[in-house]
């Protein structure tokens, strides 16, 4: 691929700090410019996206809705470079906020990140058990209203 294991790091570095700021602030114009223009991004509950804006879109729609817009934790489990391939793979955790009363509701995805130069990605995808996911929101949920916030 020709990228070097500290090019792609810096790169996924950048990405997870973006993740961060942009699911505090609800805006996630800078998480998307982690993607190359043409990027492609596959997310199996979702579908498929194509370029950065329609990513920009998906993202800020999908994370503003219900339930979502109280997801604003992503800290990455472990994660793995390929530098052959110029690849990660990752954990992502996807922490719910406290629902009042202290207790932690997360459920992980794995994500295939494509580095594609220049500090960006051209291709992400996520694959994830929606069962458990939906668990986890129930459980939220039920917390939530116990501790009278919901």
């Amino acid at each position: 691929m020709g990228y070097s294991r500290a090019e792609i790091e810096d790169a996924f570095r950048h990405f997870q700090e973006a993740a961060a700021r942009c699911a505090k602030s609800g805006d996630w114009a800078e998480w998307s410019e982690c993607f190359t223009e043409d990027a492609e991004y596959y997310e199996h509950h979702y579908g498929r996206m194509q370029g950065r804006a329609a990513i920009l879109d998906w993202i800020n729609d999908t994370m503003a809705q219900p339930i979502n817009n109280e997801m604003r934790s992503f800290p990455v489990e472990w994660y793995v470079i390929d530098e052959d391939r110029g690849w990660v793979i990752c954990s992502v955790s996807n922490v719910m906020d406290d629902p009042g009363d202290g207790s932690t509701h997360a459920e992980s995805n794995w994500t295939k990140l494509h580095y594609g130069g220049g500090g960006k990605f051209s291709y992400e995808e996520d694959l994830y058990n929606p069962n458990e996911f939906a668990e986890m929101i129930k459980g939220w949920l039920e917390a939530k209203k116990g501790a009278g916030s919901g």
